[in-house]
């Protein structure tokens, strides 16, 4: 699975949203009105997922799903 799928999984079950709901560009909090637990949830579940270390609080609401992405690549994701 890419990473482009973990993270897009990931949203999919915290956020109950379907794959094509995802817009690359546009930041969750407007996209989905995100909130600070769901975000930690997000964290939590990417990490977990990705085997990756990072604090809860580092990814945030008003990143876009390829902020995200990013993020997790520049961190050694694959």
């Amino acid at each position: 699975m890419s990473i482009e799928e973990t993270v897009k999984h990931v949203f999919q079950q915290v956020l109950d949203v379907k794959p094509n709901e995802i817009q690359p560009d546009v930041r969750l909090d407007d996209a989905f009105g995100v909130d600070s637990t769901e975000m930690v949830e997000i964290n939590v579940g990417l990490k977990k997922a990705l085997g990756l270390e990072m604090a809860n609080n580092e990814l945030k609401k008003q990143y876009s799903f390829n902020e995200i992405v990013k993020i997790l690549k520049a961190k050694g994701a694959h």
